[in-house]
């Protein structure tokens, strides 16, 4: 990615360059939610010129090519003739246009398209040179065609999807400006200078073949979960503190007897937060007769590191999809048109299914910590709820009912989607990943998590406050400061309390919370 200046010293908005090889996935979330412009590379707009001369000389041959002189799906037998092969583009677009239900995210329609485009600027699916700059220039208006969260089977590709986005590309259906507003995209052509296309042979199906819309999803997810994963381990940390747990199990030479690499980090992390704390000093003497904390406390880094472990494999199906060159029919190095089965969205369905059960699993430790917080049978001598005055006050007796609900969510959430199928296109198109429901369902999780994990850090930080006059670690206090500074005030009398958990979830979607405690103990792991 390159960022460039204007004259007078300001700077434009990033730029990212597609080429020939793979975008990265910071690329894919700085277009998707930092608005980066994209162009394409010489080598992208050579290798797109030179594969585009097979295309048409196929077209010019009396033989029918699929996907070049052919209809689609289970409609393939049939020859087209040259006068009707624009019209086909355009059917195909209109037809396979089909999506309802909720508009999706801005961020998703972003990171959908740079992918589609990234798979353009291989040159391996026949279109046009003129026709991948404009999908990169209606990319970089900031103008985010109108897609609905229903219609995509995840086989072949996210047809849907990608269909409403070649649907506004020839200049038909509706976009959102930038402002927000929804018009119709002629509108907005004219507003802001762009000019619709008129796809010729191949490049209808070159637009909606892919698997960018899951990936889109996976990608973001795991840029989201990056930050999650870190504070999990800070609100495990600061509930270890505040319930007077020990942190001898998160020893360095214990983890090393399972040499699981997400929960090394994972107790790292701990380690460090738990660091120069005057309250798990105040019982770590032999006077102390608890000999185990519960699982919740004492099993947190198995939990969480059992979730950056999926996290990592999931990056790597990301990685090798993002290299991949994804269309039916494709184009080969050698100018053959061939079909293939490169559009089934099972590994990165897989792995969408697969963070949902992690997060599911992460989020109900968090708040069996929570719910021994407020339980004065099990939290070592703090008032019940936390309450400011038991009895008078309910303290954050319901903030667990929310976490609790959440949880119960997740799990639902966490039930796979790429288990399912349903044959579709006349059963031609018989077994489907279900990818795109996966990646739906997964950024549902990824929201309720961070709730949950807010509520959590909510709580500790209450908790950690009662046990003064003794001192919380450094790191802990940090944490305390920034959600004061955020505006959830701690211990007192009851108070309307929504307002302070969406304060609390904010501190954490944001970073706050990870960044405040590495201003203390360093990058966390």
């Amino acid at each position: 990615m390159s960022s460039a200046a204007v004259a007078d010293g300001t700077r434009q908005r990033p730029t990212v360059i597609v080429g020939v090889g793979p975008v990265g996935a910071d690329d894919v979330v700085a277009v998707a939610r930092g608005g980066a412009e994209v162009t394409l590379g010489d080598d992208a707009l050579s290798a797109i010129a030179q594969t585009r001369t097979h295309i048409e000389s196929l077209a010019a041959r009396p033989d029918p090519v699929y996907g070049v002189s052919t209809g689609f799906g289970a409609l393939a037998t049939r020859h087209i003739p040259e006068h009707l092969r624009t019209e086909l583009q355009r059917s195909l677009i209109r037809s396979h246009a089909a999506g309802t239900g909720d508009v999706v995210e801005p961020e998703v329609v972003r990171a959908m398209m740079l992918l589609r485009l990234s798979t353009l600027a291989t040159g391996r699916t026949g279109i046009r040179p003129e026709t991948a700059t404009a999908y990169a220039a209606l990319l970089s208006s900031g103008l985010v065609p109108v897609v609905h969260e229903y219609g995509s089977l995840g086989c072949s590709g996210d047809l849907a999807p990608l269909a409403h986005v070649a649907l506004t590309l020839t200049g038909e259906g509706v976009v959102a400006t930038p402002d927000g507003r929804i018009i119709p995209t002629a509108e907005a052509f004219a507003e802001f200078g762009l000019h619709p296309v008129t796809l010729a042979e191949k490049e209808g199906l070159a637009l909606i073949n892919g698997t960018d819309g899951m990936l889109g999803m996976l990608l973001l997810a795991l840029a989201d979960l990056d930050n999650l994963f870190a504070v999990a381990d800070i609100s495990a940390a600061m509930s270890v503190e505040g319930l007077l747990g020990t942190d001898k199990v998160f020893a360095d030479d214990l983890q090393r007897l399972r040499p699981q690499p997400g929960q090394a980090a994972a107790a790292a992390n701990m380690r460090a937060v738990l660091a120069d704390s005057q309250i798990v000093a105040s019982h770590a003497g032999p006077e102390d007769t608890r000999v185990q904390d519960a699982y919740s406390l004492r099993c947190a880094p198995q939990v969480a590191g059992a979730g950056r472990d999926t996290a990592a494999h999931a990056r790597m199906v990301a990685e090798n999809e993002l290299a991949s060159a994804i269309d039916n029919p494709v184009v080969t190095l050698s100018g053959e048109v061939v079909s293939n089965g490169n559009f089934h969205g099972a590994p990165v369905a897989y792995v969408l299914d697969f963070l949902a059960i992690a997060i599911a699993d992460l989020a109900s430790i968090s708040e069996r910590r929570t719910d021994r917080f407020l339980d004065r049978s099990r939290n070592h001598g703090l008032p019940p709820f936390l309450a400011d005055d038991p009895g008078v006050d309910s303290g954050l007796m319901i903030a667990q009912y929310t976490q609790a609900a959440i949880v119960s969510e997740l799990k639902r959430l966490a039930v796979p989607a790429s288990v399912d199928s349903i044959p579709s296109s006349a059963m031609q198109e018989d077994h489907v990943s279900m990818g795109w429901s996966a990646g739906r369902k997964l950024r549902r999780a990824v929201d309720g998590l961070a709730r949950v994990l807010a509520i959590e850090v909510l709580t500790a930080g209450r908790g950690v406050q009662m046990r003064a006059p003794l001192r919380p670690s450094p790191a802990s206090a940090a944490v305390i400061e920034t959600l004061r500074s955020a505006g959830v005030d701690g211990v007192g009398p009851d108070r309307f309390l929504a307002p302070e958990i969406e304060r609390a979830v904010g501190a954490v979607v944001s970073g706050d919370v990870r960044a405040a405690v590495e201003s203390v103990v360093g990058r966390l792991q």
